[in-house]
């Protein structure tokens, strides 16, 4: 018998509960190893729900970040452990997300809720983004379809864009209607918690143990009129620091976002099986001190180049530059580590907003309220991402 032979023999849950203990090793340093290891020794683990807004979807409150996973067997190794909401992207590895994520839901889309997002702000071509999408994830209908990246909470108050939604509805390839967003975050939540017809039923949010005060202020506002909201950049940038050892912050920048009963479920990233184990590990853990010490070290070591993508250095420069998008570009290289990512996120920047446009300036002037060297990130956006 061959090598690819031995490996199809191997037991599905056999795997998964070896990488399960994989997860509680890396878990060591956070507490709660013992409750891992009896989960992978029982074969699984025990999903915890929380409710979605007033959509009144339950999902797990570890979901499936999908943007990250070029392999779907990743994704469905998830789904067997429980996971029951994945989140995915017209725009994702151009286009191709949305084909991995339907291979992974194929035979079991009952069981799961699937969440997209449209760039477009015309009736037609979020009608054309909403049917690509279908026929990409091979199902009937999406469960939350999202306006993206938003920096503004205007652009979410445009009739065309609404009509185009509640169309969709009406045609039952949508359920609920929600909103991402990067910049600006804590106005765009208030535009949608302030909005007389409650539009949006949720936000997906960057949030972390970065975060500002005022943010999570909004987002508690936003949960107590029902919007249901869903974190995403938990892990604050995800970037190697050699600060901590061989000790990973990435377990304990999860629990701390999901310390909140405010958020409804977290999306992290899972590129890989390692990454998903430690990741849905985290389910029913509570924040500790030793967490919160990692935390700590953690943030002191990423605070030279960690953008809270905050957008208050913008307006503090006179070539209208989008620091906030080219910062976050920047995360996705030095952090994620995923080129295609940072140079695909880059090129939706228009050209008189890009980096390019720092060239035209002696001396940068734009100052950031955290104390980010902008003009010496703009130098490095521009050696590696044009």
């Amino acid at each position: 018998m061959n090598r690819s032979d031995q490996k199809k023999t191997i037991n599905r849950r056999e795997f998964l509960k070896l990488g399960l203990m994989s997860a509680a090793t890396a878990a060591v340093g956070f507490g709660g190893l013992r409750g891992v290891l009896e989960a992978a020794e029982q074969n699984a683990v025990v999903p915890v729900y929380r409710t979605l807004g007033r959509t009144g979807l339950k999902v797990t409150v570890v979901s499936f970040g999908a943007m990250l996973t070029p392999e779907h067997e990743v994704m469905r190794a998830a789904f067997d452990l429980g996971i029951n909401y994945v989140d995915t992207a017209r725009g994702y590895m151009g286009g191709r997300n949305e084909e991995i994520v339907g291979r992974a839901i194929k035979g079991i889309r009952d069981k799961l809720y699937i969440a997209t997002k449209t760039h477009s702000n015309s009736k037609s071509k979020i009608t054309n983004d909403v049917e690509t999408s279908l026929t990409k994830l091979g199902t009937d209908h999406v469960d939350v379809i999202q306006l993206h990246g938003l920096s503004s909470g205007a652009i979410a108050f445009i009739p065309e864009i609404r009509e185009a939604l509640v169309e969709l509805r009406k045609q039952g390839k949508v359920r609920f209607f929600g909103v991402t967003t990067h910049t600006n975050q804590t106005e765009v939540i208030n535009a949608i918690v302030d909005d007389k017809e409650k539009f949006f039923d949720t936000v997906l949010v960057a949030h972390n143990f970065k975060s500002p005060p005022e943010l999570t202020k909004a987002i508690a506002h936003a949960a107590q009129v029902g919007i249901g909201i869903i974190a995403m950049k938990t892990q604050a940038g995800g970037y190697k620091t050699d600060a901590l050892g061989k000790i990973s912050p990435h377990q304990a920048a999860l629990k701390w976002v999901l310390q909140d009963p405010n958020i409804s479920c977290a999306i992290p990233g899972m590129r890989d099986l390692q990454m998903m184990n430690d990741d849905i590990a985290v389910m029913g853990m509570k924040l500790t001190r030793a967490d919160e010490r990692v935390l700590d070290r953690y943030g002191a070591a990423i605070s030279p180049y960690y953008c809270h993508l905050c957008g208050q250095c913008e307006p503090t420069c006179p070539g209208g530059v989008v620091i906030s998008i080219i910062n976050r570009s920047l995360m996705y290289a030095e952090g994620y580590r995923n080129m295609e990512l940072a140079r695909e996120t880059y090129r939706e920047i228009p050209a008189h907003a890009s980096v390019s446009a720092c060239l035209d300036c002696d001396e940068c002037v734009a100052r950031c309220p955290n104390g980010l060297n902008i003009a010496g990130k703009m130098e490095k956006a521009l050696r590696i991402l044009t």
